[in-house]
């Protein structure tokens, strides 16, 4: 039956979602995975597709194919989406802003509402969307990539409560750091203030080196294959040490200790070359 398994990965031309592609198709899916790009010549054991996930019309013309090849379509794994660099949130315009809607949340509403009639005929499926632990601790200087995590955890909660009568059921992979390629891409903010520029160097800096220790995708990978094969599956999985342990501090730890945590981790507090900043202390107090 594992053979007969049909899978869709978004975003699998590299990092978390080429190490799941592979994954699956290791463990016996046919796996078709996609990118903006389309197919490349590679050695990969997956097909590739091309799909944009911010065009309702390519999203449909890729599931259209996977059906007309296949069939029916077992997995959906949503993991396309881009990284921000460290900036305020005041940073980007709202053009910025809906930008990385479209792509990190809207994109994963497109290619699920795509999959999700062709699931209920069947009268099975299951839903793996890519989120964050982002998603459930909001990151300083990173306010709109982790309000888009947030919106996927939402999402696929009541998604899930949605479907699992129907056969089908929505999980969500919460990562820490991993090694890929996404810092590399990060969209710049497109309305820079001078005030943030010192702190969006240390931060920049600091993110380089967590970087270089981070997990490797294939991490991601492993618990994506635990959750489609779960016969019980969970709606929230974490991959990795760090995320396992954030998700219980999150959960356990006093908000005053957590938010300290936090601002350490990243040295918000260290001193800066320029003038103290008052403002954030006041902040921190306000939220505690």
């Amino acid at each position: 039956m594992m053979k007969s398994k049909v899978a869709l990965v978004t975003g699998a031309s590299s990092g978390i979602g080429e190490a799941t592609a592979q994954r699956l198709a290791t463990a016996g899916y046919k796996v078709y995975g996609t990118s903006r790009r389309g197919a490349t010549a590679s050695q990969r054991s997956f097909e590739m597709l091309p799909l944009d996930v911010t065009s309702d019309a390519s999203v449909e013309a890729a599931v259209r194919e996977v059906m007309r090849l296949e069939g029916r379509i077992d997995l959906l794994v949503n993991n396309a989406g881009f990284g921000v660099a460290p900036a305020g949130a005041e940073e980007s315009s709202i053009d910025q802003a809906r930008s990385i809607f479209e792509t990190n949340f809207f994109g994963v509403v497109r290619v699920t509402r795509a999959v999700v009639p062709h699931m209920r005929r069947q009268g099975s499926g299951r839903i793996i969307n890519i989120g964050s632990v982002l998603g459930f601790l909001p990151m300083p200087y990173g306010a709109l990539y982790s309000a888009t995590k947030h919106a996927i955890e939402g999402y696929s909660e009541s998604l899930d409560h949605e479907l699992r009568t129907r056969g089908i059921r929505v999980s969500i992979i919460e990562p820490a750091y991993i090694k890929t390629r996404f810092d590399a891409n990060f969209l710049e903010p497109d309305a820079k203030i001078d005030e943030y520029r010192e702190v969006r160097a240390a931060l920049g800096k600091t993110l380089t080196e967590v970087m270089a220790a981070a997990d490797e995708p294939g991490i991601v990978a492993d618990v994506v294959l635990k959750a489609a094969n779960a016969v019980r599956p969970r709606i929230r999985y974490t991959a990795g040490g760090l995320a396992s342990r954030l998700r219980l501090l999150r959960r356990f730890a006093p908000t005053g200790v957590l938010d300290a945590g936090i601002r350490k981790d990243l040295r918000l507090d260290a001193p800066m070359a320029s003038a103290p900043r008052p403002s954030l202390e006041k902040e921190s107090e306000a939220h505690e």
